[in-house]
């Protein structure tokens, strides 16, 4: 007899989702989709708005990457008041920027790796739920878990002396920076109270490393197997192939490594990027124009930013990512709970990035603004956490906001998440007459690998329903009215 498992809420993730599976009068999974059914209207919210408030308003989306909304939103805006992109910004502006960023990437992905994922591998996904989380984690590795806190402290203490605030600052504004790091700041960063210094959060960060690597090795089976899938992936890259998760030029590869995107301007983003809208999400699908909907979608984050990256510019990350290419002969690595792997490599590398940053005497200099010639739009990238972030504005003759498109990073991902959920429940569900607990926590793994925000990214394009449905004292249904 067919039957729908229904997955609700995802957990461990930030914001609200489901999962509804269908299954065959065989028990064999028919049909997989993860809904996205909140929905948060930014898009329209900034119209009418003075341009210079975007980079304020738009990070309220979330509390978890407020940050990345924020500098994209700055970036976007940098275009519109004259100051260009990437190097136009004064030495100062853009490194206090970058060190924002960069904060913001070691906070997000301790937070992720140690809060909402590592449950999954030191507990076990067929853990019983009571103890499956990061109170699990507290007690069964203590050390582990202490680590995990104070490099999220040690990144959110980053952010408040960049930007102002811990959530929802106000460092980054068009053109630039409103203030710069003094002497005392940095070294409250550089040397800290016990373990809050920089050279313990590298230390951990490669820890942390090498610890999943060790997990990789006892568990390569379960890993590998878990789901993996042809894709093609997209990222920022610096000019000359480096990763860069600040600024830099669109790439994206083919399941084979092949060029796709070609070092592209992100300006023209929109001659390369279409959205589709599916009547069942809030959250839109992007595909690559030249390939098409049905096989034009990509990966963005971690995973995809190994993927696209000839190199990385850091000397401990690099050598981390030799031998983490070496596992698939340097060819893209389709492997969706690598993506973990990826996101430990990153946190190595910013915090490298973070050492370097802080022992740049530019942070300490007074000149924090570029101003020129007004243009009517701006573009926006930046490499969130969970991958390209897209910011895009024009305004009117009154410096109002008259259009915005943001294009997240989870939404980037909403296919490739989709697929997942898709491969994971085949693989476990199939077939039998049960479905357990661990059987749907396999499913939400899968979507974890992408540390989805769902907050974020639920934007939708045309008329938003109004259903309303009557019932009586017996839960009948009396009445109905659909707009």
């Amino acid at each position: 007899m067919a039957q729908k498992v229904t997955i609700e809420p995802v957990t461990r993730v930030e914001g609200h989702g489901k999962v509804t599976i269908h299954l065959d009068d065989n028990m064999n999974v028919a049909q997989t989709r993860l809904h996205i059914v909140e929905f948060r209207g930014f898009e329209r919210f900034v119209q009418g708005r003075p341009y210079w408030e975007a980079p304020v308003l738009v990070q309220r989306l979330c509390g978890i990457c407020p940050v990345s909304h924020h500098l994209a939103a700055a970036k976007a805006l940098d275009v519109i008041v004259g100051a260009g992109t990437g190097h136009g910004l004064t030495a100062t502006g853009e490194k206090m920027r970058r060190l924002m960023h960069y904060g913001q990437m070691f906070q997000s992905h301790a937070l992720h790796f140690f809060h909402l994922a590592s449950p999954d591998f030191l507990l076990g996904y067929d853990a019983d739920p009571a103890i499956r989380n990061v109170i699990g984690v507290a007690i069964n590795f203590p050390e582990l878990a202490t680590q995990g806190v104070l490099m999220r402290k040690y990144g959110q203490e980053i952010i408040a002396l960049t930007a102002g605030k811990k959530v929802h600052g106000t460092g980054a504004i068009p053109g630039g920076i409103n203030k710069n790091l003094t002497i005392a700041e940095r070294d409250s960063l550089l040397k800290g109270e016990g373990p809050l210094n920089i050279d313990q959060m590298v230390a951990w960060a490669d820890g942390a490393l090498q610890f999943f690597k060790g997990y990789y090795m006892k568990n390569r089976d379960f890993v590998d197997n878990f789901a993996y899938f042809p894709s093609n992936h997209l990222s920022l890259v610096r000019k000359d192939g480096a990763m860069d998760l600040y600024h830099g030029v669109l790439r994206a590869v083919d399941t084979n490594g092949n060029r796709i995107l070609n070092d592209v301007d992100y300006q023209d983003y929109f001659n390369y990027i279409e959205e589709e809208v599916k009547s069942w999400s809030y959250m839109k699908f992007p595909y690559l124009k030249s390939i098409g909907k049905e096989k034009g979608w990509y990966r963005v984050g971690p995973l995809a930013r190994l993927n696209t990256c000839d190199f990385i510019p850091t000397p401990m990350a690099q050598k981390e990512f030799e031998i983490y290419k070496a596992h698939t002969n340097g060819k893209p690595n389709n492997y969706c709970l690598h993506t973990h792997w990826a996101r430990l490599i990153e946190l190595l590398h910013s915090a490298e990035v973070i050492k370097d940053l802080l022992n740049d005497p530019d942070l300490q200099k007074d000149d924090l603004v570029v101003k020129g010639t007004k243009q009517k739009e701006g573009v926006g990238l930046i490499e969130a956490p969970r991958g390209t972030l897209f910011h895009h504005y024009r305004i009117d003759n009154n410096d109002q906001i008259e259009m915005a498109n943001l294009i997240v990073s989870t939404t980037n991902n909403n296919e490739p998440m989709n697929q997942s959920v898709n491969f994971v429940a085949k693989n476990m569900m199939n077939g039998q007459a049960t479905i357990t607990e661990p059987m749907k926590n396999a499913v939400e793994i899968a979507i974890r690998a992408y540390d989805p925000c769902l907050s974020c990214a639920t934007h939708a394009l045309g008329k938003m329903p109004l259903d309303i449905k009557l019932y009586n004292a017996n839960g009948d249904v009396i009445d109905n009215y659909k707009s």
